[in-house]
């Protein structure tokens, strides 16, 4: 009996230990956070659908967004939509060293408050931002979806910027070679030529046409793309030689199902190769509906898929879905994963 008293008192004495050192390290880490020394712990694999927050802690708001590589740092613009509305407040911009973990740089594109005439008025439509950089003139150049609220305006904005991280200067807005334009992307080449792919004849065909040399409107060379097949939504990339270039279909908000097609030029032709998602929920993109791909940098061969799994109630909690490119004899695949990270690169790029 006395032994049992004994371990008795010996396991209150340790209950009491552990409740002091418990306390000591809640008012420890209340402090810290007072001080505002608190560590945050680092994000190390991405999570394609679940909540992704800054280092600050901050769901980050870059929807519809596109990445810039400069100088060792990635930059991610993309739609802000705090609140939930239906138009985005501005363009955000992210900064990373290793595309896990994103630094708000604040909003580089904002909205004009005086004049309901202005392209960037409250109430119109703001889009799929995307940014590249010119040697020649040595500024950043932002390209951007612009309409009215009925999507009737259908144009294609640019604004300028000496530093990626803003803010931008809106130069103003074009109907591209004199044709409508929504969904849209901008893509430079390894030569330096710069193109704006978007689509137009309301959605029905994509086009793809040449920039001028300082990237601020069309040079006047265009093709016109997968006519009467209604794609939105592109994402180009280039690999081996050839061009790949991701679409949706029109659908609005609600998913559907992915298409690639391959080219020997940026212009074109374009051969439609079918459905790069593969297994469950394929037939949707998983749920989400593409904006970029990205190339990893100092990985050959290394391409991520960026799409958006848009809540069209409340766009400000729309998802990012971050998924590998797989490519294998010029065939492109993508897999639905819950979780991964950059490695996977190292074990499965292939040519």
């Amino acid at each position: 009996m006395s032994d049992k008293i004994e371990q008795n008192k010996v396991n209150e004495q340790n209950e009491k230990e552990n409740e002091n050192i418990q306390q000591t390290d809640e008012q420890n880490t209340m402090q810290q956070i007072e001080e505002g020394s608190i560590v945050k712990k680092k994000i190390t694999s991405f999570k394609p659908g679940e909540v992704w927050l800054d280092v600050d802690g901050v769901p980050i708001q870059a929807h519809g967004g596109g990445i810039l590589y400069k100088d060792g740092v990635y930059y991610w613009y993309g739609e802000n939509r705090t609140g939930g509305g239906p138009r985005a407040v501005g363009i955000s911009c992210y900064s990373s060293t290793d595309l896990y973990n994103w630094k708000h740089e604040g909003v580089v594109l904002t909205r004009v408050l005086d004049d309901p005439n202005h392209d960037l008025a409250v109430g119109k439509v703001l889009e799929r931002p995307k940014v590249i950089y010119n040697e020649k003139t040595g500024k950043y150049v932002m390209w951007m979806h612009i309409d009215s609220p009925d999507y009737s305006y259908a144009r294609a904005g640019v604004a300028v910027s000496d530093k990626p991280t803003g803010p931008f200067e809106y130069i103003g807005s074009y109907r591209p070679v004199g044709a409508m334009s929504r969904d849209m992307t901008v893509f430079k080449d390894d030569d330096g030529k710069a193109y704006l792919i978007f689509s137009s004849e309301n959605n029905s065909t994509m086009y793809v046409a040449l920039l001028t040399e300082d990237y601020l409107k069309p040079e006047g060379t265009y093709t016109r793309n997968f006519e009467n097949r209604w794609r939105e939504a592109p994402a180009i990339f280039k690999h081996d030689g050839k061009y790949y270039l991701i679409t949706s279909g029109c659908t609005g908000w609600d998913p559907n199902e992915a298409e690639y097609a391959v080219a020997d030029s940026p212009l074109g032709p374009w051969k439609v190769m079918g459905n790069p998602c593969k297994g469950e929920n394929a037939d949707k993109t998983f749920f989400s509906q593409s904006t970029y791909v990205l190339p990893v940098a100092d990985k050959p061969g290394a391409y991520i898929f960026m799409a958006d799994r848009w809540k069209k109630n409340n766009l400000g909690d729309s998802r990012y879905i971050w998924l590998p490119i797989f490519i294998e004899n010029g065939n492109l695949s993508i897999f639905w994963m819950d979780e991964w990270d950059l490695s996977i690169f190292d074990k499965n790029t292939k040519k």
